[in-house]
């Protein structure tokens, strides 16, 4: 079952009320101003620029996505054709040349994985070559628009949650895993809250977009 989806403003505002309700140490982060929808493209193109971005600067990652339109290579069907040697000519290391092979090749149902729970939505991710856990949660957050779905292995969020709860120390994954459970089924916007919190902290966004 697919629970709620965040489509408007309007989805924020009525998260953001429960957020602070269930959890009044997210005021501060919550008074910082209107949190950003970020709706991202969905499909293969979505995946392909988070295999592109993987490990290098946002520069080198628009530098190459850049060459990999030039090629012609950013449609699923042109990469699955492609050969491991015309998607390095396009700017991709050997390794996420694999990746974007295997994701083309793959074949996903997008529409079909947009209508699946969270959780299937993940497991399908990650099990292809190249797409990682946050890459997934990251997907079924931005890109599908769920509510319920946060990504505690991100740097940014744990820094954040130490300074908003001022813990002596930046929780690791599993314990940000744990703690986000009382934020559901609005852990999309506790995640929203938590980057907003994060940009105010350290003046640089926690994730671009």
């Amino acid at each position: 079952m697919v629970g709620r989806i965040i489509l408007t403003p309007a989805d924020l505002e009525e998260g953001a009320d429960w957020l602070v309700k269930a959890e009044p140490r997210f005021a501060p982060a919550l008074a910082l101003g209107p949190l950003p929808l970020r709706r991202w493209p969905e499909g293969f193109g979505a995946l392909l620029d988070a295999i592109i971005g993987q490990q290098v600067s946002l520069a080198s990652a628009a530098a190459i996505k850049a060459r990999m339109q030039a090629a012609g290579l950013m449609e699923e069907t042109a990469v699955a054709q492609a050969s491991d040697e015309d998607l390095r000519a396009a700017g991709l290391s050997r390794q996420k040349a694999r990746y974007a092979s295997a994701l083309a090749q793959a074949r996903l149902d997008y529409a079909g994985l947009a209508a699946a729970p969270d959780r299937q939505v993940i497991d399908r991710l990650v099990a292809l070559p190249g797409i990682g856990l946050w890459t997934a949660e990251i997907y079924a957050m931005f890109s599908l628009g769920r509510a319920d779905v946060f990504a505690p292995g991100d740097l940014a969020l744990q820094e954040a949650a130490r300074g908003l709860f001022g813990l002596d120390l930046r929780p690791k994954e599993k314990e940000l895993r744990a703690m986000s459970e009382a934020w559901s089924p609005w852990r999309s916007i506790a995640a929203r809250a938590l980057w907003a919190y994060y940009r105010a902290m350290k003046g640089r966004e926690g994730i671009s977009g």
